[in-house]
């Protein structure tokens, strides 16, 4: 990690964004694949876009971008799981 506070990033924030990436990426697969790897990947996404958004606004929301476009990937594949993405074919 860097020493320089103006460098330092949320590696929790970017960690969250590629897990909900790939949960999104992953949820269209159909016969029930999609739905428990893009399901269970955006569940802990979305644990990690808490935890980044908490660690984000205790540094004055420095690396907070990525915790934001996490929590739309995450949103976006259980809007689409609920929409009957990765159950149906």
């Amino acid at each position: 990690m860097s020493t320089n506070p103006a460098r330092m990033t949320n590696r929790t924030a970017w960690a969250a964004f590629w897990v909900a990436l790939a949960g999104l990426v992953l949820m269209p697969i159909p016969l029930f694949i999609g739905l428990i790897l893009g399901g269970g990947l955006s569940l802990v996404a979305a644990v990690l876009v808490v935890i980044a958004l908490l660690k984000g606004l205790s540094r004055q929301g420095k690396g907070i971008a990525p915790v934001v476009f996490a929590g739309i990937f995450v949103a976006l594949t259980w809007g689409g799981i609920s929409a009957g993405g990765g159950i149906v074919w």
